[in-house]
């Protein structure tokens, strides 16, 4: 049955923004992080498209979204690492673990696992080896492809990410590893000095504007729309939505519309959001629920019972507006939604 709700997407706008955040990587090549569904998208449908544009290196959390991805031939690297409830699936081939700790490094010599990278925390303190135990000969003996570590101030003007750049740095010609990785999306905005061998982009690929610097340069990808199910005349004093939060201060035109926070559109959006009806803003009114919104019309004369709306598709706006990361707003768009893609 046909969705009262759909996410377009725009394949064009995705793989411009993986080419101008390859060109940004200077000469490092340019992966792509696709785990979470492809932030939300559809892993398979974001992966097919980057790998035809050139794409080469592809990141998921686990070995279930590795195993989604298989069908493709990718080079995929699991971030998460390897458990012992993992072995089977590593050992199958299709991608390889991102190794975070000692006791996985200490497995996968066990298994004689092969191709591997390496996470180590430069100061994030959240998945990684440490230098001391670099230092200490733990790497010896792997087959590493990558070691890689993570910024965990990118996005800020922070001292810290030039301590991180220096600690990863100083580890060049230390390990076997034949790559070094360190920029995420926010990285790459940072300059090329964070760029070493490979970059792993995730948000600004799906058009996210981590850093400011990056915000003429990304295209939004993903835009909600929603049917109208009722327009209807709120006579002056009457309220709207749960709690009575919004009150007519004149007769007002509103429409109701099948999109809610199942769906993604948070109630931090309440009283806050904008829709869109081809150019016309439509303000969102009262409290978002679960299965629908409220939107003042008066300005849309023609918006009737079936009519397509969209909600703001600039993921920062958005954000600063709702009080969530523009990563939240992306991983949390609902199954409900009709993922349409559609490429030149």
């Amino acid at each position: 049955m046909p969705a009262p709700l759909r996410l377009r997407l725009d394949g064009d706008a995705l793989v411009q923004n993986w080419r101008t955040l390859d060109r940004m990587s200077g000469r490092a090549a340019c992966g792509a992080a696709v785990k979470a569904n492809g932030y939300g998208l559809g892993a398979i449908e974001v992966a097919r498209r980057l790998a035809a544009a050139g794409c080469r290196d592809f990141f998921v959390s686990n070995w279930q979204e590795a195993a989604e991805l298989a069908p493709l031939g990718l080079t995929v690297s699991v971030l998460h690492g390897v458990r012992d409830e993992d072995m089977a699936a590593a050992s199958a081939g299709f991608a390889r673990p991102v190794l975070n700790t000692v006791g996985q490094v200490a497995r996968w010599k066990a298994a004689d696992g092969g191709a591997c990278d390496v996470m180590v925390d430069t100061g994030m303190n959240r998945l990684g080896v440490s230098t001391d135990d670099i230092a200490a000969g733990l790497l010896d003996g792997l087959k590493l492809e990558t070691l890689m570590s993570h910024l965990a101030c990118a996005d800020e003007e922070s001292a810290m990410n030039e301590v991180q750049r220096n600690r990863f740095a100083a580890l060049a010609g230390r390990t076997s590893a034949r790559r070094l990785s360190l920029a995420n999306s926010a990285g790459i905005g940072l300059g090329t000095d964070y760029a070493f061998d490979l970059t792993r982009p995730g948000l600004a690929l799906y058009g996210g504007v981590p850093r400011s610097s990056l915000a003429a340069a990304i295209e939004p990808v993903a835009t909600v729309e929603a049917q109208v199910l009722q327009r209807l005349r709120v006579s002056v004093g009457e309220t709207v939505g749960y709690n009575a939060t919004w009150t007519a201060a004149t007769d007002t035109d509103v429409a109701i519309v099948n999109l809610g926070y199942a769906d993604g559109y948070f109630r931090g959006f309440s009283d806050r959001g904008t829709a869109w009806a081809g150019t016309i803003e439509l303000p969102v009114i009262g409290r978002v629920s679960m299965d629908l919104l409220a939107v003042r019309v008066d300005d849309a004369a023609g918006l009737v019972e079936g009519d397509w709306i969209a909600v703001d598709r600039d993921l920062l706006r958005a954000a600063t507006r709702s009080g969530m990361s523009q990563y939240e707003l992306l991983t949390s768009l609902g199954r409900r939604l009709d993922r349409l893609w559609s490429d030149a």
